[in-house]
């Protein structure tokens, strides 16, 4: 028998069972035998320190067997990184404690609570830095200045002594330039929310009133040019007939507009390329446009109704075809003016209401009015000869009366006297064509006598000299009641022999006052 089982066994079976197991008594240790390798082998430390973990804390322990202790690519050597990870693990389970409280007191109430406040956000528990943080993922732009708020139905926010009315002057002022955005968009404002702009009700009102003066203003001068041809404008339907001679080849480019009048627009255009060889387009034009409102042809129409070459056709026409043959009139005058010699507009085409004519100046520039140009005495007495010869040319060579002759419808250019603006002329066999005669001839006698020409006849002689008529009467009152009584004579003279006799004679005069 073995001595040492001999003497352990009444050790093993002495005093009861529960002394063995008592918490206060010392633990029974067994002393295990290794060698000085084992001891000093970092393996068996980990083992025995996880052995006493396992017995000291094992739902902790059971908590933290996850990849943070045992996995294979974490370095678990540094004490500082197990110490990280451990706190890491400790403020989830934290967490999710705080959340399932949340969770327990809402419920589903639409009033709830949170304790983000109190939760753990460890640096480590996020997948990008604070760095990288991209503000178009965000609810609220930093760079987007607030708009102001509004004041709730009750007309008050706060309490107490911080209550705040709609009233207030910088809640006024905030509200004032959040409106300016309202503004149409052809109104500057700029950027008064973000500079924290505060307007006053005074100056707000008076922004406001001149934005929407600003914009009528803008749309009645729209309204303006997309419906008339008045004021330096051209309708829709003119601005197609001026497309079409640019594309056509007939003119260039349209520069501008260089004169406007009570019946007409002038612009100046640049000559193209002609179709036919045997008509040469000017290098620089002017387009008439007739305007098409009918307000200014109201009380002009005695010039072209009584007119014997419009006469039959004026009646079968509307009010507005009736301008077109304004255009058509003052056409037909300057051919008869060209082929006579005398100096004035070359007619190159007629387009309903647009007639283009060559330019009397030169580089864009117009030939300027005989009223606005100063001229010596020597050349204010030659102009005077050159109009008083042109006068007689356009009575006896082209049958016609300016009508509207004055120092606004002469130009001087080149060292002479150009006329221009014979729309309204007409034959001296008009009922009124003696009476427009006479009023010219006072224009101009008046003019040039006021010029300094010694040589200005009145416009009694002035009238004979042109006419080739012989009325002595010795005042204005008599004179113009025999020019009244040979247009009454003239007139029922064509009424009983029709327009044809009223024509030129073989001579070229005409022959109704020679009788």
């Amino acid at each position: 028998m073995d001595p040492v089982g001999i003497a352990a066994a009444p050790d093993a079976g002495s005093g009861p069972a529960w002394q063995s197991k008592c918490p206060w008594g010392a633990p029974n240790t067994t002393s295990m035998s290794c060698s000085l390798a084992d001891v000093m082998s970092e393996q068996l430390a980990k083992e025995l320190q996880l052995e006493e973990e396992n017995a000291a804390f094992p739902e902790v322990v059971a908590a933290a067997e996850g990849p943070f202790i045992t996995g294979e690519n974490i370095d678990t050597s540094s004490d500082l990184m197990l110490a990280q990870m451990l706190q890491m693990e400790f403020d989830r389970e934290y967490d999710a404690q705080l959340r399932r409280e949340e969770r327990k007191i809402n419920g589903d109430s639409k009033v709830s609570i949170s304790f983000e406040n109190y939760r753990k956000v460890h640096p480590y528990d996020s997948d990008s830095s604070e760095d990288e943080v991209d503000w178009q993922d965000t609810r609220h732009d930093p760079y987007r200045a607030d708009k102001p708020t509004t004041t709730p139905r009750k007309g008050f926010i706060g309490k107490g002594k911080d209550i705040t009315t709609k009233h207030d002057e910088v809640v006024c002022g905030r509200k004032n330039t959040a409106r300016m955005e309202n503004f149409a968009p052809e109104f500057q404002v700029g950027d008064g929310i973000g500079m924290d702009l505060k307007l006053s009700n005074q100056v707000f009102n008076a922004l406001k009133q001149h934005a929407y003066s600003e914009e009528r203003r803008s749309a009645r001068l729209h309204e303006k040019k997309e419906h008339s041809t008045a004021e330096k404008a051209v309708d829709p339907k003119t601005r197609l007939l001026l497309y079409k001679m640019v594309n056509g080849g007939t003119l260039e480019t349209i520069t501008g507009c260089i004169s406007t009048g009570k019946e007409s627009v002038v612009f100046h255009a640049y000559g193209g390329m002609s179709a036919t060889e045997d008509k040469v387009i000017p290098p620089e034009c002017a387009i008439k446009v007739f305007k098409t409102t009918l307000n200014e042809f109201k009380n002009r129409d005695k010039y072209i109704k009584d007119d014997y070459r419009f006469k039959d056709r004026f009646s079968k026409l509307n009010p507005r075809k009736i301008i077109r043959m304004w255009a058509e009139k003052e056409m037909h005058n300057l051919t008869r003016m060209q082929n006579a010699g005398i100096p004035c507009p070359e007619v190159v085409m007629l387009k309903k209401h647009v007639l283009v004519m060559s330019f009397i100046g030169k580089d864009q520039f117009p030939a300027p009015k005989l009223k606005d140009v100063t001229l010596s005495s020597e050349d204010m007495k030659k102009a005077y000869y050159q109009i008083l010869n042109m006068m007689q040319q356009l009575y006896k060579e082209c049958n016609l009366v300016h009508a509207d002759l004055s120092e606004y419808n002469m130009l001087w250019h080149d060292g002479k006297v150009w006329l221009i603006d014979v729309s309204q002329s007409v034959e001296p066999t008009h009922p009124h064509g003696l009476e427009f005669l006479f009023r010219d001839c006072k224009n101009v006698s008046q003019f040039f006598q006021k010029g300094g020409v010694a040589e200005a006849l009145n416009e009694r002689e002035l009238f004979n000299a042109v006419s080739g008529l012989n009325i002595t009467a010795d005042n204005e009152v008599d004179f113009q009641e025999e020019i009244e009584a040979l247009e009454k004579m003239n007139e029922d003279h064509v009424q009983n022999h029709g327009k044809k006799l009223s024509m030129f004679s073989s001579d070229g005069d005409p022959p109704i006052y020679d009788e």
